[in-house]
């Protein structure tokens, strides 16, 4: 069985919860009614209903029934197929151990979101970079080689898995000026960064892609707090995810009960009043690579066909497959 498909374990598993949690408020029960009339641990339904763990097929047809659900209910056929989902395994499970679980849980929502809004204040956000970029731009964090290259692996798999699907989410990407004049890599290749967004101008040609711009003369405002992205699902029992990033430590707020997701969320739309008018942004970005010189294609910058280590550990057909 390969990885899989549609919107990924961690969004089946968050849609899941949040369908046993209703059910157990319906039914009237604490979840210490619940977790004792299952002869259960009360921590493995704190867990169960948390996300933090998955439940297995034979636990959820005892927690439904108890709930009073029927086995012939369609609605558990339904649940049952969340689980079994939920308990696989997307790609970025090869790099568990390698990345903090902010990010970690990050990708995963990220991976079934229908709608991506990023804020970008200095850098240009990694869905959008192109290798070097994510390269020279990692390696004044990365604190050795062998975590920067999982850094921009996992970068680069990003990319490659959301982008280049066959139903991409619609991406929308705000940029202040300073992400764009920063010549990230100019230590080594000055072109590094024209490179970079020439890749901006392609990527703008893309039907499901928007990228925005606030131009220095718009003067302070609420994106130079730091760069952050929302998260939207096409499931409407999946509330919204707010993800808050540094170079040095993140954070995920899973609920949209969190009363920073509506401000936010309003922040994001107040900026785009301030962004230049789409018709301008495809010239603006590249006079400024006029300013660092011609800018080759952006393949030409990543030294041949980057193999991932979700590709070189996918088993081929015959083969066992790896323990994860």
């Amino acid at each position: 069985m390969g990885m899989p498909s549609g919107p990924g374990p961690t969004v089946q598993r968050a849609i899941l919860t949040s369908e046993l949690l209703r059910l157990r408020l319906e039914n009237g029960s604490t979840q210490s009614q619940a977790a004792n009339a299952l002869d259960w641990s009360l921590s493995k339904l704190i867990r169960i209903e948390g996300g933090a763990v998955g439940i297995s097929t034979t636990d959820l047809r005892a927690l439904v029934r108890f709930y009073g659900m029927s086995e012939n209910d369609p609605a558990v056929a339904k649940l049952t197929l969340l689980a079994r989902e939920g308990r696989q395994r997307g790609w970025w499970s090869l790099y568990r151990n390698e990345l903090n679980q902010a990010y970690y849980d990050f990708i995963g929502y990220e991976a079934g979101a229908s709608i991506i809004r990023h804020y970008g204040a200095q850098m240009i956000p990694g869905l959008l970079q192109i290798e070097d970029y994510a390269k020279a731009l990692s390696t004044e964090f990365a604190e050795s080689s062998a975590e920067l290259e999982v850094i921009v692996e996992v970068r680069m798999e990003r990319r490659e898995q959301i982008l280049e699907r066959a139903d991409p989410p619609e991406l929308f990407a705000i940029l202040d000026e300073a992400a764009l004049h920063r010549q990230v890599g100019g230590q080594t290749d000055m072109a590094i960064m024209a490179r970079q967004l020439r890749h901006l101008v392609e990527m703008l040609e893309r039907p499901n892609i928007t990228i925005e711009v606030i131009p220095f003369t718009m003067g302070a405002h609420f994106g130079m707090m730091g760069d952050f992205t929302v998260l939207e699902f096409a499931d409407s029992r999946l509330g919204d995810i707010l993800f808050l990033e540094n170079a040095r430590s993140a954070d995920v707020i899973a609920t949209d009960r969190d009363s920073r997701i509506t401000d936010y969320k309003l922040a994001y739309a107040n900026l785009r009043n301030l962004v230049l008018p789409a018709s301008e942004t495809a010239g603006f970005i590249e006079q400024i690579m006029g300013s660092m010189g011609r800018a080759p294609s952006p393949r030409s910058s990543t030294g041949g066909r980057r193999v991932s280590r979700a590709a070189r550990e996918s088993p081929a057909e015959g083969r066992p497959r790896p323990q994860q």
